[in-house]
């Protein structure tokens, strides 16, 4: 009998990691800003989506991060994006904006062909939004 809950308990484990991996796939590819200044690399990352900055069109080191030691740091190949799902195309976590140094409590929900992000600071007091949309 505890062989039979121990194995049902691993296929509910498989079954919701799975299902959660979908979700992060679904989202997976890569974004251009509403600007189209830079695109973001949107992957699976541990259960969840992490967004990468791949490309510029005016690259720049990450100036505005509150940490003067990462100051010197390009901002392309910066993690910026990390999420995990919440529902059916819907995911919340962290959003980092390195035009500002800040990092907001974001959700992304998709849209079709894009996803929508939005993210506030301040325990929602200031919020941005913002539709990227896939390459």
């Amino acid at each position: 009998m505890a062989i039979k809950g121990a194995l049902c308990t691993l296929l509910m484990a498989g079954a919701l990691m799975t299902a959660a991996m979908a979700e992060a796939q679904e989202v997976a590819g890569t974004y251009v800003n509403e600007s189209g200044h830079t695109k973001v690399k949107m992957s699976d990352c541990n259960g969840g989506v992490c967004g990468t900055i791949v490309w510029m069109n005016q690259p720049v080191n990450d100036v505005n991060n509150p940490d003067a030691s990462k100051r010197d740091r390009p901002v392309v190949g910066l993690q910026a994006v990390s999420m995990k799902p919440t529902g059916p195309g819907t995911y919340a976590g962290t959003l980092y904006d390195p035009e500002t140094g800040k990092t907001y409590s974001g959700k992304a929900k998709l849209a079709g062909n894009a996803v929508e992000l939005s993210g506030c600071v301040l325990g929602g007091l200031i919020c941005k939004s913002s539709i990227w949309r896939r390459e």
